[in-house]
């Protein structure tokens, strides 16, 4: 595992830690089960820290540690927009279709 997807890690779960109280639904969030109109109706803090963690995921393994905040807002203006027009695909394989390898 390369150290730049450690410090994304622990990024997230400092970030999910300083969340929970505000998280209004589930302490686990599935991708391979969520399907988009879900992901669009949960709250503006699930949707940041769903598409942060797509961002890192989707990230080549040799990338640096950065966190790119203009192309994590195109990413997810290009989800919304996929989900918006499929509300039965999960957000998981909606996107494995936009960000795949």
């Amino acid at each position: 595992m390369k150290a730049s997807h450690i410090v994304l890690g622990f990024a997230a779960a400092f970030l999910c830690q300083a969340a929970t109280a505000t998280l209004a639904q589930a302490d686990v969030l599935d991708l391979g089960t969520v399907k988009c109109k879900d992901f669009l109706n949960s709250s503006k803090e699930e949707i940041g820290y769903t598409l942060a963690w797509i961002d890192g995921y989707y990230m080549d393994e040799d990338a640096a540690a950065i966190i790119d905040f203009d192309k994590l807002k195109t990413n997810s203006g290009k989800l919304g927009a996929y989900c918006g027009e499929h509300p039965e695909v999960g957000v998981g394989t909606a996107a494995e279709e936009l960000f795949g390898k």
